[in-house]
């Protein structure tokens, strides 16, 4: 098949941005290349797109099911799309490296993200292949992690965001258990799963012993040559892989307003296989 699209990588382990393609109008071999794109490089971008609630929500379908988030408002127009936006009187607040939703029974595949307005300067968003962090820790360690698993809990983020107490969130979205390494159902690929916002301990190990271990785990997404960095304009989107990679939003732009919508695809339960 001849690629129809242009794909140039923006570094050796995450990111490539795509060009060739308007959003509003994908073809099937279209959708086919950027979800071999997005199994590729984790993360990839698009720019100049003016894509409404409704073509943007269109696009994300070509790829899945969406999922609400529970911070969606009741009553919204079209309920699919998250928007997230901080200004004056509110600094970003998703500035740690994360995957999303990994509170769910069955996280997501992917979201997309849209810049509707951006600060003159700040805001970007880094990735990080948690793939290459994995295959990056030693065979002891590996060893060590194989099989165990993390708890994850909305709560630790969410209750004081929706203004609900910790029992209240847990009686809708209870606490859940993932392998520490999860094997991506379409690579195949071993991923380090466990992130700072949502992760709060490993089951069956001594809290101390699993939140040092914790801490080693989530460094390892700091690591600049596992990461790339996207600078947003209005009309860009990043498309990115939760499966397989994490995220930073930098808050470095307050009191700059800095709006954007997002759709995710629901994913499935992760699992690990060894070996």
């Amino acid at each position: 098949m001849t690629s129809v699209l242009a794909i140039e990588p923006l570094t050796p382990f995450i990111g490539a941005e795509i060009t060739g393609v308007d959003l509003r109008s994908v073809t099937e071999q279209q959708v086919a290349e950027i979800r071999a794109a997005l199994l590729t490089h984790q993360v990839v971008f698009f720019r100049d797109q003016t894509l409404t609630q409704q073509e943007h929500i269109y696009f994300a379908r070509q790829f899945g099911e969406l999922e609400i988030h529970p911070a969606t408002p009741q009553g919204q127009d079209n309920p699919e799309v998250l928007h997230i936006a901080h200004g004056p009187d509110s600094k970003g607040r998703e500035n740690m490296w994360h995957s999303d939703v990994t509170w769910r029974e069955k996280p997501s595949l992917g979201s997309i993200l849209k810049a509707v307005e951006v600060p003159a300067v700040g805001g970007d968003t880094l990735f990080a292949n948690m793939v290459e962090a994995y295959e990056r820790l030693s065979d002891s360690l590996k060893d060590k992690i194989a099989g165990k698993i993390a708890v994850h809990d909305i709560a630790r983020v969410f209750a004081g965001r929706l203004n609900k107490t910790t029992e209240e969130l847990r009686e809708t979205y209870p606490v859940m258990e993932h392998p520490i390494v999860r094997t991506h159902p379409e690579t195949g690929a071993n991923v380090l799963y466990v992130n700072n916002a949502f992760t709060s301990h490993i089951k069956d190990m001594d809290e101390d012993e699993g939140r040092e271990l914790l801490q080693a785990l989530y460094r390892t997404a700091s690591n600049p040559e596992l990461q790339c960095r996207f600078r947003w304009k209005v009309g860009s989107l990043a498309f990115w892989d939760n499966r397989a990679c994490q995220h930073f939003a930098s808050s470095d732009y307050f009191p700059q307003v800095r709006k954007m919508e997002r759709v995710t695809i629901a994913g499935d339960r992760p699992y690990y296989r060894s070996g």
